[in-house]
């Protein structure tokens, strides 16, 4: 498949890699693991994180995702065989509340609203760290709402959260581009009627899937271009 702008009429983002930097954890990790790698203790801090949700939609366990990255940093500092007390674990947990946002965002925003875009926000985040992302990364003006997967209990990639977002929007699903940079989310929204978008934040690798995306970009500007091209 390929991007078809002339479809699109609804906006949705994932939120955690694509509009906030995740690895900027590493930053309070290295005060207190100075004799390890502290972006490898984010990589596996996220990875288990992403693996903790999708073990919980094969089993039909929810809890929040918070306390998921709350066990999964756990699991990452144990790994890698750091000690630290609950309160300092508490402590880099809290960080996901002030991640910094990527440069392109806010100007790439306005650009979709100035275009008449709607757009929204899709995230396995609960409510209260949403609320503190958009905050944080001044968005609340250029964001109709944020759809946690809290509302259902249901985490992505499973299509229930995409579908859900496109009833709280109203927007007919495969009338939404949804835009991430998780590897497995575009799939998933891509499974569940939605436009693809992937924006490749970390030089990663897509796959092994034969789908493939509908458009790949490196920011959220080359998306306004296809979109203004329309």
């Amino acid at each position: 498949m390929s991007f078809d702008p002339d479809a699109v009429e609804t906006l949705a983002f994932d939120s955690y890699g694509t509009l906030v930097d995740v690895a900027a954890v590493a930053e309070p990790i290295s005060e207190r693991v100075d004799e390890f790698d502290p972006s490898l203790v984010a990589k596996i801090w996220r990875q288990r994180s992403l693996a903790n949700a999708m073990v919980g939609n094969a089993i039909g366990e929810y809890d929040a995702f918070y306390e998921m990255n709350r066990n999964a940093l756990r699991v990452a500092l144990e790994t890698v065989g750091v000690e630290l007390d609950a309160d300092e674990r508490e402590e880099i947990l809290s960080t996901y509340h002030e991640l910094p946002v990527f440069d392109d965002v806010r100007d790439g925003m306005e650009r979709f609203r100035n275009l008449g875009y709607d757009c929204y926000v899709v995230s396995n985040g609960n409510e209260e760290m949403l609320e503190s992302l958009v905050e944080g990364a001044d968005l609340g003006d250029v964001l109709e709402d944020a759809i946690s997967a809290d509302e259902i209990e249901q985490f992505k990639p499973q299509p229930e959260l995409y579908r859900h977002a496109a009833d709280e929007i109203g927007t007919p699903i495969e009338e939404i581009a949804f835009v991430a940079a998780g590897w497995w989310d575009v799939p998933g929204a891509m499974n569940a009627g939605m436009q693809g978008v992937w924006i490749n934040r970390s030089d990663t690798l897509w796959g092994p899937y034969e789908t493939e995306p509908d458009l790949t970009i490196d920011s959220f500007h080359d998306l306004a271009e296809e979109l203004e091209a329309d």
